[in-house]
């Protein structure tokens, strides 16, 4: 279950993350397995004791990767960023409707990928298959009987299957994005990464964040302060939970992807640190890029530009650039992608970003099918359907969105934030775009 208050998870989860991230756990792998065996349930000191002493593993020899968390050191090794994506004097003619497309298709693609969270691309097609709804281009409609090797839908379906979407449902995803817009409403430009942990402990239920950021919210409450909140006994430090967070400051900060990326930094770097810090700063510049261009591709080589060139994170994209380059097929490149990083958790920051960027190019400039296929693709499916979706809404606007996905939407969002349950969609991009004109 990746629960940062169970030892056996900790464990188990951190040495996973130090094995990917080149580490030599060799000489844990023996006493791990047996400790995991003879856990004493999830509070057991000696799986506390093994955990901190996991930090002791030595790299790899030869470990090609160069991964710096610090904002600076960042900026050391791209530099040259800023002048990739200079800020625009000139507000966007279409800002407005490409502020609502942002926030509308972040809204649709998390709703379309929320039923089949964590299923397998082969569960996914197998049911989509058995529902005549592939390949996928519209809410999944729930049939019976059920189709035989399919897991359950997530808890969450009967809000978020066709027929029966009113509103945007209840989600992380867009929870996040809500309060990186509250922060800037009442602290502007000049929040700070303590801010942001203020924020959550004030405004967001425990029990609705995960992995990293439970991980993070724990560290907290317990005392620490940054940047220990991101490092302490959090195995979960690069995947996919910042990622999630980042969009508002694409939509602030839009045509100056550097100043958007900077902003991602502060908020992930409450909880995430290495690649899962890069993935947030490269989402929220490149749907800057997205505002300010007529070109998606483009907006993805802006967007790179900010990711630190010899990181995992920079050789993912670059790989799934390279493919789209050459000509290859969607089902072969997914393949290809899923054997190159597929031994990663499923919410690993690394591969979900990789499927992002994937479905944006291969998506063709009709939204139906971008959020289709990173859907089809399986992993965290509502998590990066919600940022391909807000990235082609970004680009593109509200007008072309097809109406079979956003009508449903009602112009209304559902959300555990106390004060925006049930926020009109219309009313949050009008916000959005004060905020954005206040900051120039």
């Amino acid at each position: 279950m990746h629960d940062p208050l169970d030892f056996r998870d900790l464990v188990a989860d951190e040495l996973a993350e130090l094995r990917t991230s080149g580490f030599d756990v060799t000489a844990f792998d023996a006493e791990v397995a047996a400790a995991l065996r003879s856990a004493r349930g999830p509070r057991d000191p000696y799986l506390a004791e093994l955990l901190d002493r996991l930090a002791e593993a030595p790299r790899l020899p030869g470990w090609p990767y160069d991964e710096p968390s610090d904002l600076e050191e960042i900026r050391a090794v791209v530099a040259g960023v800023e002048r990739d994506g200079p800020a625009m004097s000139a507000e966007p003619p279409r800002l407005g409707d490409q502020l609502l497309g942002a926030w509308l298709g972040r809204c649709a693609g998390n709703t379309l990928g929320k039923p089949v969270e964590g299923w397998t691309r082969s569960q996914i097609r197998a049911y989509s298959e058995a529902a005549d709804a592939y390949p996928i281009g519209d809410y999944l409609p729930r049939v019976e009987p059920w189709p035989d090797g399919v897991p359950p839908m997530v808890y969450s379906w009967p809000n978020a299957t066709r027929g029966n979407v009113s509103g945007a449902p209840r989600d992380d995803d867009v929870d996040y994005t809500l309060l990186g817009l509250e922060l800037l409403e009442t602290t502007g430009l000049g929040f700070g990464v303590d801010d942001v942990g203020a924020q959550w402990l004030g405004r967001l239920p425990f029990t609705q964040v995960y992995t990293a950021e439970r991980a993070a919210y724990r560290n907290a409450v317990d005392g620490l302060a940054p940047p220990l909140t991101a490092t302490y006994r959090n195995p979960y430090r690069e995947w996919i939970g910042a990622l999630i967070r980042v969009d508002i400051y694409g939509y602030v900060c839009w045509g100056d992807p550097w100043r958007a990326a900077e902003l991602a930094h502060r908020n992930a770097s409450f909880s995430h640190t290495g690649n899962g810090v890069y993935a947030a700063m490269w989402a929220a510049s490149l749907i800057a890029s997205c505002f300010v261009g007529d070109d998606m591709p483009a907006a993805l080589r802006s967007s790179m530009a900010c990711v630190p060139p010899r990181s995992r994170l920079a050789e993912a994209l670059t790989f799934v650039v390279d493919l789209h380059t050459a000509g290859t097929s969607w089902d072969q490149a997914v393949d290809e992608i899923e054997a190159r990083l597929g031994h990663l958790s499923w919410v690993h920051a690394v591969s979900n970003a990789a499927v992002i960027a994937a479905a944006l190019l291969w998506g063709e400039g009709d939204f139906a099918r971008t959020v289709g296929l990173t859907v089809q693709a399986g992993w965290d499916t509502d998590s990066n359907a919600a940022t391909t979706g807000s990235a082609f809404g970004a680009l593109h606007g509200a007008q072309t969105l097809p109406a079979h996905m956003i009508e449903p939407l009602d112009d209304r969002l559902n959300s555990a934030i106390a004060g925006f349950d049930g926020s009109r969609i219309s009313e949050l991009a009008a916000r959005t775009r004060h905020v954005a004109q206040s900051m120039r």
